[in-house]
């Protein structure tokens, strides 16, 4: 792999700096404790025109537009995978995920996989360097004791093992049913009442009341919102009488726009308890999503909704802020994947990238932080209509149920005027490129894909 740090020294590393922490030794970077704050904020198949801040005609998301007035709006950001486990799993291990196979799950159904235990992730990464690590909503990548949050880098979790959770059951309805672990603390479930997203933010709060001086936190903050089931914060009674797990049968743009600015409120709480604790200054706070839109969302300028490699499955905002490091109001253009967290949030925090490589990730701290743009080729694949896409500079080569296109998507982002008849040898050069990569990535299992994929993906999940 490439672009990365080196594995022998990440874990050797976390188990020196957990050694040292046991007997109350300095942990590993004894200046850890001038290191900034990471909160990282990512919303569940939230669609790039979701924002009051990229477009949304009706919904209104002042906390997270803060965010970008106060730091960088990053215009030209991408998920790992049309689809959330996936790119958890890339976010995970700042790796395509192809190359783990959990992260070949399309969806992720079971609990049974996850990321290898030696695996340096981005957890285990800043607890290395002395941080608190707490994981606070969705997980979706295994199931403890062997797969769980606290298995992979982070000392604390509280949320949900699996893809979805009613908001206000906290477990997976079906015919009226409760399925699932439910919410989890630590290993182990726990009866919590309320609606979710408001208990992710209330606990993200009292994390950050309880930050020790001199040891930095990292702490993941995974809603689920506004993912199905569709249930704004009085829709208990919805909640009740879900039959259908997929909920196919409910929702509404204005129960959408209630769950999107529920969320909103609670980023809200989080920014106010960081300014409460005197701690803005010297945190580092990211917002995203994990994929596009599903059937309630925006996606403009962009078409394709989760579950396709068109820019509305893969396009999602990007939003940082960090006082004196990144300029208020920034813009960028700069193409950056969800894989690339881990190295450039590494290399903010003090950690620079070693000369042997283990990530497939890019550190774009510098750019992050205002340097001009770098050229990226990035590529995806997903087993449902056997897509395939590489974005190369402007250029996009993309397949899609059997079907081949050229975009140039700096002329043309929404993806109409296919352009492969007209350059016939770029075209097959991303698709050798496409080749190429994919040879060094683990094959999809043939037991893993036997849906009907006859109708749209948006549709069916």
């Amino acid at each position: 792999m490439t672009n990365g740090f080196n594995r022998r020294e990440f874990v050797g590393a976390a188990a020196a700096a957990g050694t040292a922490l046991a007997f109350g030794a300095p942990a590993i970077g004894a200046d850890r404790s001038q290191r900034p704050n990471v909160i990282f904020i990512m919303a569940d198949d939230m669609g790039y025109a979701d924002l009051s801040c990229t477009g949304s005609h009706h919904i209104k998301t002042p906390a997270i537009d803060s965010i970008a007035q106060n730091g960088l709006l990053l215009r030209q950001g991408y998920s790992n995978s049309s689809i959330c486990s996936p790119t958890r799993t890339a976010l995970l291990t700042g790796c395509y995920q192809y190359r783990f196979r959990v992260g070949l799950e399309e969806p992720m159904t079971s609990l049974d996989y996850g990321v290898p235990l030696d695996r340096p992730t981005i957890a285990s990464a800043f607890r290395a360097l002395g941080y608190r690590t707490k994981l606070v909503g969705k997980w979706h990548l295994g199931a403890p004791p062997e797969h769980g949050p606290l298995q992979h880098g982070y000392d604390e979790f509280l949320g949900l093992l699996e893809g979805a959770g009613d908001y206000f059951r906290h477990a997976i309805v079906a015919d009226g049913k409760n399925f699932g672990s439910g919410l989890v603390q630590g290993n182990d479930p726990i009866e919590r009442a309320g609606y979710l997203t408001d208990l992710f933010g209330d606990e993200a709060v009292r994390t950050i009341e309880t930050v020790r001086k001199g040891q930095p936190l990292f702490m993941s903050l995974h809603f689920n919102a506004p993912h199905w089931p569709w249930e704004g914060p009085e829709d208990r009674a919805v909640s009740d009488t879900l039959g259908d797990i997929f909920h196919r049968d409910g929702g509404n743009l204005a129960t959408y726009k209630k769950m999107v600015e529920a969320m909103d409120a609670n980023v809200a709480k989080l920014l106010a308890a960081l300014d409460r604790m005197g701690m803005r200054e010297n945190t580092i706070v990211v917002f995203t999503s994990d994929n596009g839109g599903e059937r309630f969302s925006e996606t403009w300028p962009f078409v394709g909704v989760k579950g396709e490699l068109l820019e509305g499955g893969i396009r999602v905002p990007i939003l940082m802020q960090w006082p004196g490091k990144i300029a208020a109001g920034s813009r960028s253009e700069q193409v950056m994947m969800s894989m690339d967290f881990l190295p450039s949030l590494l290399a903010m925090a003090g950690k620079a990238p070693g000369a042997a490589r283990d990530f497939d990730g890019m550190d774009l701290s510098a750019q992050l932080k205002g340097g001009n743009a770098v050229e990226r080729t990035l590529f995806w694949r997903f087993k449902a209509n056997e897509q395939a896409a590489v974005r190369s500079g402007d250029w996009k080569y993309l397949k899609l149920a059997g079907r081949e296109y050229l975009f140039n998507l700096s002329q043309d982002e929404r993806e109409r005027a296919n352009l492969l008849g007209k350059h016939p040898d770029r075209a097959a050069d991303m698709r050798r490129a496409f080749d190429e990569w994919n040879a060094a990535m683990l094959p999809y299992p043939l037991a893993s894909y036997s849906e009907d994929v006859s109708t749209s993906y948006v549709d069916r999940y």
